[in-house]
């Protein structure tokens, strides 16, 4: 999917699939930490990412790119230079959503999640999700708690079938069907901000 260089609305509709770690070398190599579960797919030659430099969103074909130690090594058109791979340390690398690899049903990606409103099968608001962590498998919700219950804190929400009974990333909500306690159990207070 085409995108236009130097969009920043086109930049925020984009999808962070990973993150330059590091120069590689001395001709302009970068190493990457990845964020998708496909790497294999992703990082091959040929492939666009995204970045933005400087402010600038830039479009950065993979000219060559191989794993060491389960971490892409990528060679990106116009990164010829150890200066313009250290230059790119730290930032984020993006593709269009339209890019990703389709998955198969109730199976979603984290950013599909990400802002879904968590609420109980009988109506009760618990909040909204802020963030999913933790490997597949056992991946829970960071729900920030509704406005009505705000004490600077989160809850952390097993992402199972048996609790999350309705994920619909569509309409941006997760209703819920925890055991007793399992709530105020996984609640955990956050240092308030001394500003």
């Amino acid at each position: 999917m085409p995108v236009n260089e130097g969009s920043a609305a086109s930049w925020d509709r984009m999808v962070v699939v990973g993150r330059v770690a590091r120069a590689h070398g001395n001709r302009g190599a970068v190493i990457v930490n990845v964020e998708t579960d496909f790497p294999e797919l992703r990082y091959q030659r040929g492939n666009l990412l995204y970045a933005n430099v400087g402010g600038r969103v830039r479009e950065l074909p993979i000219s060559a790119a191989r794993f060491h130690r389960e971490r892409p090594v990528l060679t990106l058109d116009g990164v010829d230079t150890m200066g313009a791979a250290e230059a790119l340390a730290g930032t984020e690398l993006r593709v269009p959503e339209a890019a990703l690899v389709s998955l198969p049903p109730d199976t979603f990606y984290q950013h599909q999640l990400m802002g879904c409103v968590v609420q109980t099968v009988s109506g009760e608001v618990v909040g909204t999700v802020t963030g999913v962590e933790g490997a597949a498998g056992v991946q829970r919700l960071t729900v920030r708690p509704s406005a009505e219950a705000d004490d600077h804190g989160e809850i952390e929400v097993p992402l199972a079938a048996p609790i999350c009974v309705r994920v619909d990333p569509e309409h941006q909500v997760v209703v819920v069907d925890p055991p007793d306690g399992l709530l105020d159990l996984n609640r955990r207070t956050l240092a308030s901000d001394p500003r």
